[in-house]
């Protein structure tokens, strides 16, 4: 693995060698404070010059196996990472009557597919970040790894750590679902409940990591999350046989998801195997907007976060200032959402798929359906929807949206037209 990978600082640009530094940038770090988002957040770069004979003469991309990619991860194998399933997701392209009943009203008709990475160990998104971190200690010796969560990279880590044999210290605010909570604490994860925010929780990791030196998994503070949830872009280019899609809509929180949509791409990008990037659309709830409402602005401003989709809700976002850069270089585009768009949205989702979402996955579905509305989406176009999490992971969120049938005691009390 020696000089397989380098990192370049997203803020000022200063190139250091992997063993020179470990989370931020030192020059930047040293500038931050808590109510701005960080600088000094770290890009991994790989000598995509070397690699790049690779591509053709091993087919890289061709199967979804980690070994057809081991020259763009910073570990030394994949047989580091987890004995777990995790990744591999499917990618379901909707059926005409499917999309029929999600096309109703104006608009054009398009293509939907729905990559569905619930269907990961713990259910989410986050055990592509985990499994990459678990895999990298592994190699590294490290045995104890810490993260914030609101929950689900919590219950990632956790579920992760217990198939590693690994200690995990989960740092969560106290208001988190009680399911997702129920996981950390059944992986046997050491779980510390915050009377705070995200936010709060993450500070609070921060201090440990430093006065205990565990390993920390945080988003966008180890750049190894990104590596790992960039792997859903080459799975989505090899699932489209090496085709990208027109859009990509993505829940947005702290920005690491987004950035890892783009970096996988980015990679893609870099090998010769596309000459572009596909349109990425930031969803954010309209209660935790505070990537999307200050792309424009020259100086960041922060509103505080209550929304129910709690895995998107963050106060200062740790991995802003990449993915503003992505988003600038690469003209991605962004939208706002209600809380009730997206409930609505997750419920349109599960009659018309039979895929239950969690709301903060359940967000990229209100965005594409607002894009819809206003007459964004262009006819015949290919479109992909990242859900993150199973809607099993909150149940309170959606309880007004439905009403359990009182008990009957014969079929007497059966309504018939309601079936």
């Amino acid at each position: 693995m020696k000089d397989k990978y380098f990192f370049e600082c997203t803020t000022c640009g200063r190139k250091y060698e992997q063993d020179e530094v470990e989370y931020l940038c030192p020059v930047c770090e040293g500038k931050n404070t808590s109510d701005i988002p960080p600088k000094g957040v770290l890009k991994t770069l790989y000598h995509y010059g070397k690699i790049k004979h690779l591509a053709k003469s091993r087919k890289l991309f061709d199967k979804l196996k980690s070994k057809d990619y081991r020259e763009l991860l910073p570990i030394h194998s994949e047989r580091s990472l987890s004995w777990l399933k995790v990744g591999k997701t499917p990618l379901y392209k909707l059926a005409s009557e499917q999309i029929t009943q999600l096309q109703k009203g104006k608009g054009n008709s398009f293509q939907l597919y729905l990559k569905d990475d619930s269907q990961n160990p713990t259910f989410s998104f986050k055990d592509r970040a985990s499994d990459l971190v678990s895999a990298y200690a592994k190699e590294k010796g490290i045995d104890t790894i810490v993260a914030a969560s609101t929950g689900n990279a919590g219950s990632s880590l956790a579920g992760i750590c217990a198939a590693q044999k690994q200690k995990a210290i989960i740092f969560v605010p106290a208001s988190a679902p009680k399911a997702k909570l129920t996981q950390i604490l059944m992986y046997g994860a050491r779980l510390v409940p915050v009377n705070g925010s995200y936010d709060d929780a993450f500070d609070l990791s921060i201090e440990a990591t430093k006065k205990f030196g565990w390993f920390n998994r945080n988003t966008a503070y180890n750049p190894y999350t990104i590596e790992g949830k960039k792997v859903v872009a080459y799975e989505i280019f090899q699932q489209m046989k090496k085709q990208i899609p027109d859009r990509i809509f993505v829940p947005v929180g702290d920005g690491c998801i987004i950035s890892g949509v783009y970096k996988g791409f980015e990679d893609i990008l870099k090998l010769g195997l596309i000459d572009k990037i596909p349109t990425i659309i930031a969803v954010q709830s309209e209660n935790s907007d505070n990537i999307v409402r200050n792309l424009s602005n020259d100086k960041f401003i922060t509103k505080a976060s209550k929304t129910v989709a709690d895995s998107i809700a963050v106060d200062v976002p740790r991995n802003y200032w990449m993915t503003k850069k992505f988003i600038d270089e690469y003209q991605g585009e962004s939208i706002i959402v209600s809380d009730d768009e997206i409930i609505s949205a997750s419920k349109v989702l599960s009659e018309n798929t039979g895929i239950f979402s969690e709301p903060a996955a359940a967000a990229s579905f209100a965005g594409i359906l607002k894009y819809k509305e206003k007459g964004l989406i262009d006819a015949k176009s290919s479109n992909v929807i990242l859900l993150t999490g199973s809607g099993l992971k909150d149940l309170v969120s959606v309880q007004n949206r439905i009403k359990i049938p009182t008990p009957i005691n014969n079929l007497d009390e059966l309504e018939v037209n309601e079936l």
